[in-house]
């Protein structure tokens, strides 16, 4: 057999069938031009047409459902935005009536000092309501209704001071004497070392001293010290004298804490001399008998009446 027919016999795929001798041309030529024959069976590397045509069926369904998936998606997405969006308006109104528990919160704390500022300090407007003004018309100064205001003679140096001598005796509405006020041309007393303890004070605008230093409301306690002297023998031991409680108008100077001098409540004007101070029991010494019970008055009605008085006083 001719070479070339033995290759063309070896790659037939009809190779049961019988050896036949043929001519060269015409079995190519029935090779590519003759029909194409397929078999049902297992090949290996072929799909079968079936199988694709199923799975291209199931490429298709999946595509479908996927579309199907997400179409639902978005109209799942677009139910659960509504759902949502509604209970927004829930939340504002909740907050909108947590506001006002919040400002009545705030408004609560103001209300309470306008109530306990009158009981622990009335003002001087609720205590004062008359005036009283010396004769000669300089000084003057304000007083609570139901209180009375009477002259007495100052003490004088001659006869032509003594018109102008004149103390203002004050009493509240019991009748008890409770502050004097004194303008004149006589000035007395005598100065020593004390411990003072300044418990009060406040700056009286209405008075000036006649050398311009300021002059101040107070109240305090002085603890007399021992008088030393030259040559005088070192103590033995800490003697603490005693102590007195004393309410006056004097330099402003004169109201710091410490050892000092006791100083005088006497204030040069250009009329004279002024002093103004409250009278206590001075049978009853010290006046009170602890500093705490000396705080515990000045919380009381008939502290703050008196110094209102003593910080209305004016000269003009």
């Amino acid at each position: 057999m001719d070479p070339i027919k033995n290759q063309i016999s070896a790659i037939d795929p009809l190779k049961a069938e019988p050896q036949v001798m043929v001519d060269g041309e015409e079995a190519l030529h029935r090779m590519l031009t003759g029909p194409v024959v397929f078999t049902d069976g297992p090949t290996a590397g072929v799909t079968p047409l079936e199988d694709r045509r199923r799975r291209r069926f199931r490429i298709a369904g999946a595509l479908a459902l996927g579309a199907a998936a997400v179409t639902g998606g978005i109209l799942v997405a677009s139910n659960f935005g509504q759902v949502s969006s509604t209970p927004a308006p829930a939340t504002t109104v909740t907050s909108t009536q947590t506001v006002p528990s919040a400002t009545a919160t705030q408004t609560a704390p103001s209300a309470t000092p306008t109530q306990t500022v009158p009981s622990e300090t009335p003002s001087a407007a609720a205590v004062v309501q008359q005036t009283f003004a010396f004769p000669d018309g300089h000084i003057s100064f304000k007083y609570p209704e139901g209180w009375t205001v009477r002259i007495e003679q100052g003490p004088y140096l001659n006869e032509q001071d003594k018109a102008g001598a004149v103390i203002a005796v004050v009493s509240d509405s019991s009748g008890a004497e409770v502050a004097r006020i004194f303008s004149g041309m006589y000035g007395d007393g005598a100065a020593g070392r004390v411990k003072r303890t300044v418990l009060d004070h406040a700056p009286v605008s209405g008075i000036t001293e006649a050398a311009g230093n300021p002059v101040e409301f107070g109240f305090a306690s002085d603890q007399i010290l021992p008088v030393t002297y030259e040559g005088m023998p070192a103590p033995t031991e800490t003697a603490d004298g005693p102590v007195y409680y004393f309410m006056d108008v004097r330099r402003a100077s004169e109201f710091q804490s410490g050892e000092t001098s006791s100083g005088s409540n006497q204030i040069p004007l250009p009329n004279g001399i002024m002093s103004a101070y409250v009278v206590f029991d001075f049978e009853k010494q010290p006046a009170f008998a602890t500093p705490d019970a000396a705080r515990e008055w000045m919380a009381t009605e008939q502290y703050a009446q008196l110094k209102a008085l003593l910080l209305s006083l004016n000269y003009q």
